[in-house]
C-alpha cells in the first residue's frame, strides 16, 4: 500500500475487491451508459448491492463518456456509490479529457453530498480498453489537481484488481510524491 498526502487529502492504492471497502463513505462504478450490471466493476457492485442499485439506476441512464451521478449503495457497505461512464479508448475522444472528467466529476459529487472518503476503480482500463499505464498518470493528475479544492472528501483511494496494476499506481504515487 502506498500513501500521499496532498492538501490535506490522503491519496491511497491499495489490491483488493471495490466492493469490501467498508471504511469508504463512498465506491466508484465503472459503469455502462446504461447503469446496468455489466462485466467487471459493473457486474461486481450490482451483484453486492442487490437490485436496488438496477432499480435506482434506471431513470438516471444514460449517462454520456466523462459523466458521473450518484446513488444509495443499497447491499453495499457503504454510503453511495457514484457511477462513472468512463470512455471507451481509441473510440471516445478525447480519451484522456473524458478520463479525467470521470474522477473530477466522482469527487464533485461527493463534495456535494458531503463525503469524507471515496474509493476508486481504475476506470475504462478493463473491457473499454485504456491501458493501464495511459490511464493511471491520467487518473491521478486528475485527483490530486482537485485535492486543493476538496473540502469535505480527505481520503480517496485507489482500489486496484492486479498486483501490476498496483505497482504501476504505485510508481506514479511515486512521481507525484517527487515533484
Amino acid at each position: 500500500m502506498s500513501k500521499l498526502t496532498l492538501n490535506g487529502v490522503m491519496l491511497e492504492c491499495v489490491q483488493g475487491d471495490i466492493t469490501r471497502q467498508p471504511d469508504m463513505d463512498a465506491v466508484v462504478n465503472a459503469a455502462n451508459a446504461q447503469l446496468e450490471i455489466g462485466g467487471g466493476v459493473a457486474g461486481a457492485i450490482h451483484r453486492a448491492a442487490g437490485p436496488g442499485l438496477a432499480e435506482e439506476c434506471r431513470p438516471l441512464a444514460p449517462i454520456a463518456p466523462g459523466q458521473a451521478v450518484i446513488t444509495e449503495a443499497h447491499g453495499l457497505p457503504n454510503r453511495n456509490v457514484i457511477h462513472c461512464l468512463g470512455p471507451v479508448y481509441g473510440i471516445d475522444e478525447p480519451s484522456d479529457r473524458l478520463l479525467a472528467s470521470c474522477y473530477q466529476e466522482a469527487l464533485r459529487l461527493a463534495e456535494q453530498a458531503g463525503l469524507r472518503s471515496v474509493a476508486f476503480p481504475a476506470l475504462s482500463t478493463g473491457a473499454f480498453g485504456y491501458p493501464i499505464q495511459e490511464a493511471t498518470p491520467v487518473a491521478l493528475a486528475a485527483v490530486s489537481g482537485m485535492a486543493g479544492a476538496l473540502r469535505s472528501v480527505d481520503h480517496i483511494r485507489f482500489v486496484l484488481h492486479s498486483e501490476r496494476d498496483l505497482q504501476i499506481y504505485e510508481a506514479e504515487l511515486a512521481r507525484i510524491r517527487t515533484e
